[in-house]
């Protein structure tokens, strides 16, 4: 018998684990912890705000073309999604070996790019899906605008009692986080200097006027470059505005510049008057917690858990999306006041974030 060597290249390995993987075919998971039942749909047709009554109403999905009250079909990866405590009843799958090989070589980012689903039927009340995944591919490396990555594809079968009812197919690029450009030596300075040091919190005042907490360069003009922030956020043609603001200190909100109506998220048309004219007004930097989640697992590239995640209601009348610092997550509750702050990530990015006014 010839023994065939290991390969020793990066790309190498991958591909030949990728291979092994996708030879292994369907392996089949740990059946739902709870079979299908009432308080789930309802809590999650809350969420969702999916009024459906043959959801929830005995008496209108009994008149229904099911007879009886089924599952809304996208909920079909909740029933066996991992919960908090991993290691209970949980059976590996061929994806896992591929995502720790990437990530233990550095591609540690991840955005997810596809997630298709296929309903075959309508879960009923009592079933219990069983999941079984099939690693479907591995392409790389690329070069991505977030940096060098693969694509890595799996599928998803659910089966209630043998019968295939939905399936899955999921793509995420596992990508390794782009480090900073040093300037090169020889027109003064030496190769590094002129990042920007590390920041410190202090008080700026907006471009209208009011006042907003933003980090503010500290005296050590010789800090090293500190790495990339795994989590960049998508800056487009909608977007770069207020990311330019952050970067001022400013807390920018899109502004139809037709009939002024405020919006955030920013987008492209104003909803309420179809207008794509738009500018932008600087927020006071101050509201109050609408809602939030305190969030434990799994974990996060770049933060430590738990952290607390909020939508803050703004005086100005909308509502936007960001962490709660500076503050132990049993302090947070709703109605809870609190001003803007922000934080440098790298030597680039700079976040919005929330503290307690008081603080």
């Amino acid at each position: 018998m010839t023994a065939t060597a290991e390969p020793t290249d990066l790309h190498e390995r991958l591909t030949a684990l990728a291979e092994r993987q996708i030879a292994a075919g369907e392996v089949l998971g740990v059946a739902a912890a709870d079979p299908v039942n009432a308080p789930m749909i309802r809590h999650w047709t809350d969420a969702l705000g999916d009024a459906n009554p043959i959801y929830t109403d005995p008496e209108a999905a009994a008149a229904g073309v099911h007879g009886q009250i089924v599952a809304p079909p996208a909920m079909i990866q909740v029933w066996t999604m991992p919960g908090v405590n991993r290691d209970r009843k949980q059976a590996g799958t061929p994806v896992d070996a591929v995502l720790a090989m990437l990530d233990g070589n550095g591609y540690t980012g991840v955005v997810a790019t596809n997630c298709e689903q296929t309903y075959h039927r309508y879960l009923r009340l009592g079933e219990s899906p069983v999941p079984a995944t099939r690693f479907t591919g591995l392409a790389g490396p690329k070069r991505t605008a977030l940096g060098e990555g693969y694509f890595v594809t799996w599928n998803v079968t659910w089966y209630v009692a043998g019968e295939a009812v939905a399936e899955m197919l999921f793509r995420v690029l596992k990508f390794r986080p782009r480090e900073r450009a040093k300037e090169p030596a020889g027109n003064g300075q030496a190769a590094g200097e002129g990042t920007p040091p590390a920041r410190t919190d202090t008080l700026a005042t907006g471009g209208n006027g009011s006042a907003a907490r933003r980090d503010a360069p500290a005296a050590d003009e010789d800090a090293p470059a500190r790495a990339p922030y795994p989590l960049r956020p998508a800056v487009n043609a909608d977007t770069a505005f207020f990311w330019e603001g952050a970067a001022e200190g400013e807390l920018r909100i899109q502004k139809c510049a037709d009939c002024g109506e405020l919006r955030h998220p920013p987008g492209p048309v104003c909803p309420s008057c179809r207008s794509v004219a738009r500018t932008y007004l600087t927020a006071s930097g101050e509201g109050e917690v609408y809602s939030y989640v305190v969030h434990h697992n799994p974990p996060v590239p770049g933060l430590g858990t738990p952290f607390v995640v909020a939508v803050v209601e703004l005086p100005e009348g909308v509502r936007i999306v960001g962490n709660v610092v500076d503050c132990v997550p049993a302090r947070v509750g709703i109605g809870m006041p609190v001003r803007l702050t922000y934080r440098q990530m790298d030597d680039e990015l700079i976040l919005p974030m929330w503290v307690p006014r008081e603080a």
